[in-house]
């Protein structure tokens, strides 16, 4: 087939990301042992059990499908750092929960020599790679750092619904039973609020790379996403904690109930993400979970109806959680005092939060999102996709695909753009 070949693009800012993302993620390590630490040494058990639950649940979950991913491309590994083991080796690392550092570092990699391929020879002022026939032989680096980033930004998805959201819910239902709330403490919320809607911005770029280049999204589109993703989690979270705070014990039945609900329907979804049954099924049950916080598209074609359905059940939760934490307010208060009213204000506030949250979503995919059909994403000729189904990252149909495309990636962003 004649035509050129595409390649992703690699530009600064996705280069600024993976370097502060390796250090960040090892920095929140370490916050996360400062914390344990500080809840054994105040001799808090309960809390320190329900963290290293969130820790070692969310450790598991995201090394699990780090070491399937890599079974599943038969252990093709596209840089030094990932080669160095063996694959028994790499099985041990996953074990011990170190594989994902050999991403992060693999993607590190890839992104440093795209970034040296494109700085100019200070001879003749062109880029340091070769010509083109030599540059045809030569590793596409741009496209695999993309390709690595693909899968990392889904991991961070993974660990962010499965160890951030929750830690964030059990440090509000701490500050909420102390009755102790000053400014300190609500910028150290926020600030974990802020992070956990920057992880969803990270993979909603990621994304962006399969779009053809008439449709790229401007950085405009990147905060609007930020903004609603970090007002809507917002309010989910609060509500969560108010609800935990009277009630810690039933917050627990609260998740499995709705976990179960939001499993199932991820199960009628019909989704195809993993390329094994019982892969796909951990997916399911990680997408229920990831449901229980925020939004996660996961199935192809026009998911308006069920994305109002999504809202307005979560909606609806939230109405009833803080409903519930207002009767325990006035029938069974704390040690502090709140008035009825001032409870009653906090909750009409949660509940505007989320609605705003929804404005600012509408707004968004009125004006920003890129609806495009199947035929705009893939690009490609019929004889082409009945060899390869649908390619996201065509300009014309005589162009063919990048050879480090990521198939399970290049399905999500079926799912997010269509």
């Amino acid at each position: 087939m004649s035509g050129t070949r595409t390649k992703f693009k690699y530009n600064c800012w996705d280069f600024f990301f993976t370097c502060v993302g390796l250090p960040l993620f090892m920095l929140d390590v370490v916050l996360d042992v400062l914390a344990a630490v500080s809840f054994y040494k105040e001799r808090a058990y309960v809390y320190l059990g329900v963290l290293v639950l969130f820790l070692l649940g969310s450790s598991l979950l995201t090394q699990a499908y780090s070491w399937l991913w890599y079974s599943y491309d038969e252990f093709e590994r596209k840089t030094k750092v990932e080669k160095l083991p063996s694959p028994r080796q790499l099985k041990l690392l996953h074990v011990f929960q170190l594989g994902i550092y050999f991403r992060h570092a693999g993607v590190l990699e890839m992104a440093t020599q795209s970034l040296y391929k494109k700085i100019p020879d200070p001879e003749n002022g062109a880029s340091t790679h070769l010509g083109s026939a030599a540059d045809e032989q030569e590793p596409d680096f741009e496209s695999i750092a993309v390709s690595l980033n693909h899968d990392l930004s889904m991991l961070r998805i993974i660990e962010t619904f499965s160890e951030s959201a929750p830690q964030l819910t059990l440090m509000l239902t701490i500050f909420l039973q102390s009755g102790h709330l000053d400014l300190v403490t609500v910028l150290k919320a926020v600030g974990s609020a802020s992070a956990i809607a920057f992880t969803v911005t990270t993979y909603h770029r990621s994304m962006r790379s399969y779009l053809p280049d008439k449709e790229k999204q401007q950085i405009t589109s990147s905060v609007i996403y930020f903004i609603w993703n970090l007002v809507l989690i917002s309010s989910r979270l609060t509500a969560l904690a108010l609800f935990a705070s009277v009630l810690p014990c039933f917050i627990f039945a609260h998740f499995i109930c709705s976990w179960l609900v939001l499993f199932f329907f991820a199960w009628r979804s019909k989704t195809d993400f993993m390329e094994s049954p019982c892969g796909e099924w951990l997916y399911r049950a990680t997408v229920g979970l990831i449901w229980y916080f925020d939004w996660f598209n996961v199935a192809e074609g026009k998911t308006r109806y069920r994305t109002a359905l999504y809202h307005g059940y979560i909606l609806t939760d939230i109405c009833i959680l803080c409903a519930v934490w207002c009767w325990k307010m006035s029938t069974d208060p704390p040690d502090f005092l709140i008035e009825p009213m001032h409870a009653l204000i906090t909750a009409a506030c949660v509940v505007a939060v989320y609605i705003l949250g929804l404005i600012l979503k509408v707004i968004y995919y009125k004006f920003f999102h890129p609806n495009l059909d199947r035929d705009e994403l893939s690009g490609v000729s019929t004889e082409q996709q009945s060899v390869d189904e649908v390619d996201f990252r065509m300009m014309r149909s005589t162009t063919e695909v990048s050879a480090h495309y990521n198939k399970r990636m290049r399905k999500l962003a079926k799912n997010f753009y269509s």
